[in-house]
């Protein structure tokens, strides 16, 4: 039978044995339930040949493990044969990628309460790595907008100090400062973003038609272009008006980038139960549904080769996202049944 690597069984267990020797009502009975069960870690105990014994409440809700089943395989308990590899490797610690669950979890074997036994525990680092994944394609986004202007700008500036023509000095000024303009424009941004991801932004509510909202929003937005407007007058919100606006005028704003010249932008309000849902279609080519999730990250194109000029920074659907989010709501994005792409914000009607 193949042998459990030594561990430092000590460490958990006797301490858990001295404590239930100076306690009298102290028993070792089931050392798993007493130290685990409510421990913020997904925890299996296992036999020598990897039956699950018992799991505790975080490893139960991970997996669905009824404990009226145990004890049973690993295999049959978990489905991820990724597990029972770790455990026949004799590493006492690796990140496996669960093919199953498609997460990431850390793994620890440790030795159990009896000789033979060994505890399996496991920290689900899902989110952690794609933090970590957001973050690299942050700074490399953002060193490929810093890199674009600031070309352009030390070339306008080497141009002017050449003592080039009238006409010419006039071009190269005035790129200098359209390049200024845009680098001082993805700083406010990136600095409202901040703002708004460590609650620095202050909240003023009141109330107000939402109907009047758009319609204004829309005049600054879209710039002429036709509106289709389904929002019931009477329909009032209790929320910021200036932050619901602005993010309303971001997701016009991108309506009107991806439709054709001319034509219309759809924007319906409906309440559903204490939520006002607010849906923008445009008339573009949509979006595959793979970036749905990712479109509102800041610097994400689904499309990296449209320029800046008609892309924009890829931060106005990120600060749009944190600002619903502050007011208490969510956005997301869906295909139109009609078309083009959706994108939906939903507020309490009455925000506390």
């Amino acid at each position: 039978m193949r042998q459990r690597p030594s561990y430092t069984r000590a460490v958990i267990w006797g301490r858990w044995r001295q404590a239930a020797r100076a306690d009298e009502q102290g028993s070792a009975e089931n050392p798993f339930e007493d130290l685990l069960e409510e421990a913020p870690v997904i925890a299996l105990l296992l036999d020598p040949e990897n039956r699950v014994l018992a799991a505790n409440a975080e490893a139960r809700r991970y997996f669905a493990i009824a404990p009226e089943r145990l004890p049973r395989s690993l295999l049959e308990v978990t489905r991820e044969s990724r597990l029972l590899e770790i455990l026949n490797a004799a590493t006492p610690e690796a990140e496996v990628k669960l093919t199953h669950h498609q997460r990431t979890v850390r793994a620890r074997v440790a030795a159990g309460p009896v000789p033979g036994q060994s505890l399996l525990m496991l920290t689900d680092v899902t989110q952690l790595r794609r933090l970590e994944v957001v973050r690299q394609e942050f700074v490399a986004n953002l060193s490929h907008e810093l890199k674009t202007p600031l070309t352009s700008l030390r070339l306008a500036v080497e141009s002017l100090l050449g003592d080039p023509p009238p006409e010419s000095r006039k071009r190269f000024a005035e790129r200098a400062l359209k390049e200024t303009d845009h680098l001082a424009l993805l700083v406010d941004n990136l600095r409202q973003l901040a703002e708004i991801e460590a609650g620095q932004v202050a909240i003023r509510r009141s109330a107000f038609r939402l109907r009047d909202l758009v319609e204004e929003t829309a005049l600054r937005s879209l710039g002429g272009r036709p509106l289709n407007l389904e929002v019931r007058p009477s329909l009032e919100l209790a929320s910021d008006r200036a932050k619901l606006g602005e993010a309303l005028g971001i997701l016009l704003d991108n309506a009107a980038k991806f439709s054709p010249s001319g034509s219309a932008i759809d924007v319906n309000a409906e309440e559903v139960e204490d939520e006002v849902v607010i849906r923008v279609r445009d008339r573009g080519p949509g979006l595959s549904p793979e970036h749905w999730e990712r479109v509102f990250e800041r610097f994400y194109k689904v499309d990296p080769a449209r320029s800046r000029e008609s892309g924009g920074l890829g931060l106005g659907l990120a600060i749009a996202k944190h600002l619903v989010l502050a007011l208490g709501g969510r956005v997301w994005t869906e295909a139109s049944r009609e078309g083009g792409q959706v994108f939906a914000i939903s507020v309490p009607i009455h925000n506390p």
